[in-house]
């Protein structure tokens, strides 16, 4: 190449072919944080400890232990609501690739890679809810993505991977 000619050798288009011009990761959503699970936990701990105790004090000893177990049905519940909480999933997207990332409670891995060109995005919606269900759908693989999501993030989601599927489509930005 001289100087004289201003194109660029293919060698240095082809990383900006990969370069993602659209990224998500999906995240479900969990309105009580550490802080609030530790004043719930010790409130109901408190409740639960003074009305045990009033049966102690009737002579119904046998419930005091039943409101011990109260306590650790309930943290055991939020430790599992915790652990799901941990999961997301990622979504890529480039001139080349849609790459979707997966990863489940307990680092559960799953990976999907599509062609721009040949996948499809699916959303149903109904009248009520607004957007239920956002899937691609390439070569009768299906991958429904963000099934976590509250309808009003799962219609926002939708519109945005809508747009990046059409720019990848069109042959990028």
């Amino acid at each position: 190449m001289s100087e004289n000619n201003p194109k660029p050798e293919r060698e240095e288009e082809l990383p900006d072919l990969d370069r993602p011009f659209f990224s998500a990761v999906l995240t479900p959503h969990r309105s009580l944080g550490p802080t609030g699970f530790m004043i719930l936990m010790c409130v109901f701990g408190v409740v639960c400890f003074c009305a045990g105790v009033l049966f102690l004090w009737i002579g119904a000893w046998p419930v005091f232990g039943f409101f011990g177990l109260d306590i650790a049905l309930l943290w055991f519940a939020f430790r599992l609501n915790y652990r799901s909480a941990q999961t997301f999933e990622e979504v890529v997207v480039s001139r080349q690739e849609i790459a979707v990332r997966k990863v489940g409670p307990g680092k559960k891995l799953q990976e999907y890679r599509f062609n721009p060109f040949w996948v499809r995005l699916t959303v149903k919606r109904l009248e009520d809810e607004g957007v239920v269900k956002v899937s691609l759908v390439s070569r009768g693989e299906t991958v429904e993505l963000g099934n976590f999501l509250n309808p009003d993030d799962r219609t926002s989601f939708a519109g945005a991977m809508a747009n990046a599927l059409a720019i990848a489509k069109a042959g990028g930005v």
